[in-house]
């Protein structure tokens, strides 16, 4: 087993070998740091040496610089090989280990792995599993908390409480008085930082996976076409602005409605702080239907403009398609333009 888990983290190094210098520097450096955090087993927010760090960067940084040639390596379990990108067979292969793998394509096609501990598995009637994990035992430099796979979602507690922790930790370089600073009043962060971290994780996981659900639902909706239209985007804006309508569409027919239930009103809050902001640029009455529910304490305007959201998302979604249809060579500026017309 302990072959099995470096051989995925091998591929993971590849993957990061490959693209992680895609990110900004400053993104990468800290990305890195909390990697340094993950490797060596390190609580969240506990101070790290800068000569460590330093040293354990520059080793990590030569042995990537070996690996940006290599090919991924078949996944080898009591002796058959596997194709690292069959997620699927390999989970046959170590189903009643207590183990869950995943690997596929991320933005810009990047290629994605991890390795975790199985806390628990649900399969729903309109055909998709969740497949819930906790400890990592392998990950990338980049480490997404949810990821749909086919008819599989895959929850990373892990993952998510680093993001978690990742964007409390942001927020307190400045403190600026926004969404982030509503989201902290929720949580003892200040007098018990594993306490508040286990409590947002919590409720974090139900919102991310509704979000993974309608991700889910979304591409039953679109059919297999959005995958090859995606790819023949790859690393244009466009790629960035249609994952953006896929995102929105996702959000209003299951994470929105989810946030405006009574009680999840920190969550709400959580959502808009890390709306990234091509999505805010899409879907600027959002941001302006929540500074209203903000003020007032009235989610019906939010209400209404998630129904809506529903109908401009999808067929948006579905224009796209049949731009892609039409012409997939020349895909990218006609989605791009589509898009720049349907703003909401």
């Amino acid at each position: 087993m302990q072959a099995f888990i470096e051989s995925v983290q091998r591929n993971c190094d590849i993957a990061d070998a490959r693209h992680g210098a895609d990110y900004g520097m400053c993104t990468y450096l800290l990305k890195m740091r909390e990697l340094y955090r993950w490797e060596h087993g390190l609580p969240l927010g506990a101070p790290l040496g800068k000569d460590a760090v330093g040293d354990w960067l520059t080793e990590r940084e030569a042995h990537l610089e070996g690996l940006e040639e290599a090919d991924f390596a078949d996944m080898v379990i009591d002796g058959e090989a596997i194709d690292p990108f069959d997620a699927e067979a390999v989970n046959r292969a170590i189903d009643g280990q207590g183990l869950v793998y995943s690997a596929g394509l991320v933005y810009g096609a990047r290629p994605q792995f991890f390795l975790a501990e199985l806390e628990g598995e649900q399969r729903a009637d309109n055909g998709f599993v969740l497949r819930v994990s906790g400890r990592e035992l392998a990950r990338c430099l980049n480490a997404p908390p949810a990821m749909t796979r086919g008819s599989t979602i895959f929850l990373r507690r892990e993952a998510l409480r680093r993001y978690l922790w990742e964007r409390y930790e942001s927020w307190l370089w400045s403190r600026p008085n926004n969404a982030m600073a509503k989201v902290a009043a929720f949580y003892p962060f200040e007098t018990a930082l594993e306490h508040a971290l286990d409590a947002m994780t919590s409720a974090e996981m139900a919102v991310v996976a509704a979000h993974e659900r309608g991700e889910y639902q979304a591409g039953l909706w679109l059919g297999d076409e959005w995958d090859s239209m995606l790819l023949e985007l790859s690393l244009t804006p466009a790629e960035l602005m249609a994952r953006a309508v896929r995102d929105h569409l996702a959000d209003c027919t299951q994470t929105l409605p989810l946030l405006l239930e009574s009680g999840r009103e920190a969550s709400l809050h959580f959502f808009i702080a890390n709306l990234g902001a091509m999505r805010k640029q899409l879907f600027p009455s959002l941001v302006e239907a929540y500074r209203r529910w903000d003020e007032s304490g009235n989610k019906q305007p939010l209400a209404d403009l998630v129904a809506r959201g529903v109908d401009h998302w999808s067929q948006l979604a579905e224009q796209m398609v049949q731009l892609y249809r039409r012409d997939p060579q020349q895909v990218a500026g006609a989605v791009a333009e589509a898009i720049e017309q349907a703003y909401l």
